[in-house]
């Protein structure tokens, strides 16, 4: 009998250093689902794991029969599946605008963060990342001072995907000012001390920050 089929209902295969399976493992937590986490590596996947998703990437998500290999699919997948807490607004409108930011935090933040944290660019393409996202960052730090979570009053889908990159800001060799980020930083505080949050970490996320 493989891997796969000795385990429960829904199984999750993270990366632990991962911030995109990270994401995913806050939607888990943050909706008290009952899952097998698998900590392992695209190189050393589970021989069953392999057949299953085409790409052979990580993270990937199986719930009896549904495979899913795509982080925002999952995410999206398990606030329907598991309604409570919400994790999306009710209104077309206002989930409409939630998935936008998500694609703006890809489109703006997390194509540096994956350059410096896959560390195999040259010194001047790494510095550059660096610059872009934390000029970024700080650009945008007072938002934060309007609302408790991202353009909200509820925690949502939106800070699902800002979490794992912000608690990878010392790795990737980022410091903020406090003067011109302390919405930002308390913004992250607030995150951080989220008991979804910190039942979310891998053992590799935790040594991350000091």
């Amino acid at each position: 009998m493989g891997v796969v089929a000795k385990r429960s209902s829904m199984t999750f295969f993270s990366d632990g250093d991962d911030q995109y399976s990270h994401r995913v493992r806050i939607v888990l937590a943050e909706k008290g689902v009952a899952v097998d986490v698998v900590d392992c590596k695209v190189e050393d996947m589970p021989e069953d794991l392999v057949g299953l998703n085409p790409y052979n990437t990580l993270p990937t998500l199986l719930d009896r029969d549904l495979v899913l290999y795509e982080p925002g699919v999952m995410m999206e997948y398990l606030d329907e599946r598991f309604p409570h807490p919400p994790l999306l607004p009710v209104y077309p409108v206002a989930r409409a605008d939630s998935r936008l930011y998500m694609y703006r935090i890809q489109r703006d933040w997390c194509v540096h963060a994956d350059t410096l944290l896959a560390g195999q660019a040259d010194d001047e393409t790494l510095e550059r990342a660096r610059k872009e996202l934390r000029d970024s960052l700080v650009s945008i730090a007072p938002i934060f001072a309007d609302k408790p979570f991202f353009m909200s009053d509820e925690f949502t889908l939106v800070d699902c995907c800002i979490a794992p990159l912000l608690w990878r800001i010392q790795v990737m060799g980022i410091e903020l000012p406090e003067a011109q980020c302390k919405p930002l930083l308390t913004y992250m505080k607030r995150l951080f001390e989220r008991e979804s949050f910190q039942a979310s970490l891998s053992e590799a996320e935790r040594e991350m920050r000091d």
